[in-house]
């Protein structure tokens, strides 16, 4: 059951009765990773600042990924990039990044600025090629606690301005993301727009983030529903990685800007998500702009549910809507 409420540029579809599948994976999901998360961030907000290598282990997290089978007829390629790497992932039936006529979804991963790398995402970029029907550019940008945010956002609008330099056309160009990559997804297209460079087509979204300011996540009554994110966990990784001096510059995050000029946006979360917060924020702002944003809200899934498509037919759902939003985006009629 689905059902829509359209205001100016902005429709907000809320989709119910989630599946079996779900409902398995939901308690599941918040008996593990959730209890796991919440435990790390109460004690976080009783320890002094820790050492970096806290955070360096979460960022060797990818190597465990590395034996994940690839989509049937994926292929790839490594790229390197001005300051970090960079993987080439496409289907074989379609053409690949060498055409820049195609297109390109340019993937920013999430992992909450710390986990995330080459490994973990490209069972699902093979999926998200496939449905754009053009090669995804996954950009292993720079992480903490060695690098800031400024460095990440810096990372992501390199990867765009190779994709121009390539002959890619901006409005062929779809920059996409998870959690924090979907942070980054409109961190880089505001940074881009502000570089007074050609935005992108298109914005895709799962489960964003979109500040780095934890108040609002602590305060919304998902807060405790989340099945995988603790805001607690959060609020200290970012304020021990960016708020070294007690405050963060709101100009980090994007809900502070103003969209004016963002391109088209497909945002898709949970109902149930911490994360909940900050998409219906995201995507506030871009009605703001007139900006055209299709938000959409399932119900008892889990934070970034469309990762799990190989067992949940609302990941599989949510694809197909991905899949329709690129390919208007990359191949319009």
């Amino acid at each position: 059951m689905t059902s829509t409420a359209t205001t100016s540029s902005l429709t907000i579809e809320r989709l119910h009765r989630p599946s079996v599948p779900a409902r398995i994976v939901y308690p599941l999901a918040f008996a593990t990773a959730r209890a796991g998360l919440e435990l790390a961030g109460r004690l976080g907000e009783f320890s002094p600042r820790p050492h970096p290598q806290i955070f360096r282990i979460a960022n060797f997290a990818d190597l465990a990924a590395a034996p994940l089978p690839l989509m049937r007829g994926t292929r790839r390629r490594r790229l390197a990039l001005n300051r970090c790497g960079a993987e080439w992932i496409w289907h074989q039936d379609q053409q690949g990044p060498d055409a820049s006529d195609a297109g390109a979804v340019l993937f920013f991963q999430g992992g909450a600025f710390i986990a995330g790398g080459l490994n973990a995402y490209r069972r699902l970029l093979g999926r998200m090629a496939m449905a754009s029907g053009a090669p995804v550019l996954n950009v292993a940008y720079r992480r903490l606690p060695n690098y800031h945010i400024t460095d990440t956002v810096a990372d992501g609008l390199d990867a765009y301005k190779h994709l121009l330099a390539q002959g890619f056309p901006a409005r062929k160009i779809i920059f996409s993301g998870d959690s924090a990559g979907g942070f980054l997804a409109f961190a880089v297209a505001i940074a881009a727009r502000d570089a007074g460079l050609p935005v992108p087509g298109g914005i895709t979204a799962i489960s964003p983030a979109g500040d780095l300011d934890s108040t609002a996540r602590l305060a919304h009554p998902n807060a405790n529903r989340d099945a995988i994110l603790s805001p607690r966990a959060v609020k200290v990784i970012l304020d021990w990685g960016y708020a070294k001096d007690g405050t963060l510059d709101p100009a980090w995050s994007p809900v502070n800007h103003e969209f004016d000029g963002l391109p088209t946006t497909l945002i898709i979360c949970s109902a149930s998500e911490v994360l909940l917060s900050d998409a219906e924020r995201l995507a506030q702002r871009c009605a703001a702009a007139n900006v055209p944003c299709r938000l959409q809200i399932w119900d008892h899934q889990i934070h970034g549910f469309p990762v799990l498509a190989d067992v949940l037919p609302e990941g599989r759902a949510a694809f197909r809507v991905i899949e329709a939003f690129h390919r208007s985006v990359l191949t319009p009629s």
